[in-house]
């Protein structure tokens, strides 16, 4: 072709344009589990993915106790995802329990989210070992980027290349910054199987209010105590009453010891005031709603090593 002369162009008519594919796509749907470590920022993905703030996060490990879906819907999908507790070795009746929440993710997915940190290196974990095995499409997350240089980050891939061979995906992301979160999506929905949605398609998660509220102000206990006091307590919603202009609510707040219960209700109650204004500002922007909340404390000794507390506490599956 000459220089500076236009290229030819192919007229088509209007009448031979070729058909524009007008057919309804196939409905996608599945179960997505997020597993990882305590502290990777498997919540705070959970939360960027599905678009509302539905895990509670702060900086202390072990701080998601259960297995919370989040339902994401579109006109031809649904994904429903698992956050779960970190992976540990249980101690105790109450982290063997957090821990068959992540077996039990396992087992039903569709896709698994293997997330990992910047940091993080992974020992002989059977999680690990059990992910080495499976058959069902891995994508592994490197979280926390943000905090790294492109060599670390590449150094990091090659690591994990070579210890999660059959991983589909490694992506490295920042779950806080919502970095490659829209990549971690495609991926997602390239690999879900055709299926009808498993929920009504404008549900949101599978638990009820009551729950949100107690993760609400475990949430608090994590961020205003120290040492062991927030893994010693857990939060049950004895009463919620709604109407039209007020939720009414009241909570015990469980603890093993009565030193621990000194500590939760602090010098002349302020403590646990501060607990029950930072909670029901929480709630009240999560319900869109006038909030009063009632909290006592109440101490139960061992319940960590309790089957038949953890039962009541939801800890135990069906």
């Amino acid at each position: 072709m000459l220089p500076g002369r236009p290229q030819s162009r192919t007229f088509v008519p209007l009448n031979r344009l070729p058909p524009v594919d007008t057919a309804p796509k196939p409905h996608r749907a599945g179960f997505v589990s997020i597993i990882g470590k305590p502290n990777v920022g498997k919540s705070t993905l959970m939360n960027v993915l599905v678009g509302e703030r539905l895990s509670i996060i702060t900086s202390k490990a072990q701080t998601t106790r259960h297995r919370i879906l989040g339902i994401l819907n579109g006109p031809d999908f649904q994904l429903v995802y698992s956050d779960t507790p970190g992976i540990i070795q249980p101690k105790y009746e109450l982290q063997s329990a957090m821990m068959s929440f992540v077996y039990s993710s396992l087992e039903d997915a569709d896709v698994i989210l293997f997330v990992t940190d910047i940091y993080e290196k992974h020992d002989e974990e059977p999680v690990v070992e059990r992910l080495r095995r499976s058959e069902v499409p891995i994508l592994l997350l490197i979280n926390k980027i943000d905090q790294a240089t492109q060599e670390e980050v590449e150094a990091k891939m090659a690591y994990w290349q070579e210890h999660m061979p059959n991983a589909a995906e490694i992506i490295p992301i920042s779950a806080l910054n919502a970095f490659n979160t829209e990549q971690v999506f495609n991926h997602i929905i390239d690999r879900l199987p055709e299926h009808e949605a498993y929920y009504p398609k404008d549900e949101l998660t599978d638990k009820p209010e009551r729950f949100f509220a107690s993760e609400m102000i475990r949430e608090k206990i994590f961020k205003l105590y120290k040492k062991e006091v927030p893994y010693s307590t857990e939060v049950v919603i004895e009463e919620f009453k709604e109407d039209d202009a007020i939720i009414r609510m009241r909570a015990i707040i469980y603890t093993e010891r009565a030193s621990q219960k000194g500590i939760i209700i602090g010098d002349k109650g302020g403590a646990i005031k501060k607990v029950g204004t930072w909670a029901r500002e929480e709630m009240e922007k999560f319900f869109q709603k006038k909030v009063f909340l009632e909290i006592h404390v109440k101490v139960n000794e061992n319940w960590r090593h309790d089957p038949k507390m953890l039962g009541r506490f939801g800890y135990k599956q069906d």
